[in-house]
């Protein structure tokens, strides 16, 4: 990929993410069934052609901000130090995308918006298609950084999600979305490196 095609790349992700977080800001303030896509354009200061070119559905477009995330991580692999141990690197990158700070005021009543949010049927259906693209991207950096192809680097594509998952799921079962998510994730990813014993 040439400089200008990276250029050009970025952009239509920094476009992606604005019109999803747009989405996400509308629907958490004013319900899912109260927010338009002409609306979400409107927030994100784009056309609707613009929203359309990207997206099918506000609930896709909402989706997008998972997808952005895990492609976040695989960038951050693909930058992290050549000499860092590779889960080492997994680590860092994952907990650099939700290492967001202590919550601000409102925090529990967004946390609460976020939530009916995603409970939509199609926002979880788009949330799925979602993740297995970034999944291929993720695949790609890990095959990158490791040398390797074939099935590897799927699977351990695959071993990072689900370890975010099982320790987002573990945050939200424990504190249901108060405090940090990170002690949960460092647990996870702790112990996949000791090999996943019994305890």
């Amino acid at each position: 990929m040439t400089g200008e095609e990276g250029l050009r790349e970025r952009k239509k992700r920094e476009t992606r993410l604005a019109l999803s977080q747009a989405a996400l800001r509308l629907c958490v303030q004013r319900g899912w069934d109260n927010v338009t896509v002409d609306e979400i354009a409107a927030e994100a200061d784009v056309s609707v052609r613009t929203f359309r070119n990207y997206f099918s559905s506000k609930a896709e477009a909402v989706a997008a901000s998972h997808a952005e995330r895990t492609l976040r991580i695989a960038d951050e692999i693909r930058a992290r130090p050549a000499e860092e141990p590779f889960w080492d690197a997994v680590v860092a990158a994952v907990l650099a995308q939700f290492d967001g700070g202590p919550p601000g005021p409102g925090h529990d009543r967004w946390i609460e918006g976020v939530k009916g949010v995603l409970a939509q049927p199609a926002v979880h259906g788009e949330v799925l298609k979602a993740s297995v693209a970034a999944e291929d991207a993720l695949a790609d950096a890990v095959a990158c950084r490791t040398g390797t192809e074939g099935l590897y680097p799927h699977l351990v594509a695959g071993v990072i999600g689900s370890a975010i998952a099982a320790g987002l799921r573990e945050w939200v079962l424990i504190t249901d979305l108060r405090g940090s998510v990170i002690p949960y994730l460092r647990e996870a990813f702790e112990r996949i490196r000791a090999g996943l014993p019994v305890t």
